[in-house]
């Protein structure tokens, strides 16, 4: 999943970025409200982290920029504002959450993630398909009892076509919304980590082919049970 930050005090921006990017995000970041705006019109994010005290252009303003042209992309206000009329403001302005500095990173973390559940209409944390288990709180994925070691991209490729299992996604889709802004799109990154996934996941179901590639078109997830009694 991609994220935008957007924050202008530097050091806490870098905390945001790397501790969003252990977590397997791919995070962009913005030093004001003018540099979130040109970055959302041109790159498509899964949710966005705001703060309010921005140069340029006011959070707010940023926010109600976004609600114009777009209803559902997610959004959490990160900011020191802490009274209860800013809280009330930014969530009436279109803000789907509200978190006041100082905070903890796991809630931040976790409030993303229900978010984002609640983007794609899914209430539970494990995403189950066949014998196959994704597990979004962990960021595991498990064939029955059994975990697939994966890296932190392969994982993030597979749990967004779980997400989207009812339709093919381009490469292009993928690239966009799990490596940040900074990837060479003519780079063979995308391949090496969709292939290596690919053979890791065959390897647990008895080479069985779980990531269907319709040439030309792009990526599905193929439902996989093991019938043997």
């Amino acid at each position: 999943m991609k994220i935008l930050v957007v924050e202008d005090e530097m050091s806490m921006q870098r905390a945001l970025y790397n501790g969003l990017k252990k977590y397997g995000y791919a995070v962009d970041s913005a030093n004001d409200g003018e540099q979130a705006l040109e970055f959302i019109e041109i790159n498509s994010y899964d949710a966005i982290v705001l703060d309010l005290n921005l140069p340029k252009i006011d959070g707010i303003d940023v926010l109600k920029a976004i609600r114009r042209t777009d209803k559902e992309l997610r959004v959490l206000i990160l900011s020191a504002r802490t009274e209860v009329e800013d809280k009330i403001t930014g969530l009436d302005t279109g803000a789907n959450d509200y978190l006041s500095k100082p905070f903890h990173f796991k809630e931040l973390e976790a409030r993303i993630r229900a978010l984002l559940r609640r983007e794609f209409a899914q209430r539970d944390t494990v995403l189950a398909f066949g014998d196959f288990k994704v597990d979004t709180a962990q960021k595991c994925v498990k064939v029955k009892d059994q975990e697939v070691d994966l890296t932190k991209k392969e994982y993030a490729i597979l749990e967004y076509l779980f997400i989207n299992k009812d339709r093919i996604v381009s490469a292009e889709e993928l690239i966009e919304h799990i490596w940040d802004s900074e990837i060479d799109m003519f780079s063979n990154s995308f391949k090496v980590h969709i292939n290596s996934l690919r053979k890791k996941l065959a390897e647990h179901v008895g080479g069985k082919e779980i990531i269907k590639n319709t040439r030309g078109v792009g990526y599905s997830v193929k439902e996989y049970t093991d019938e043997r009694v």
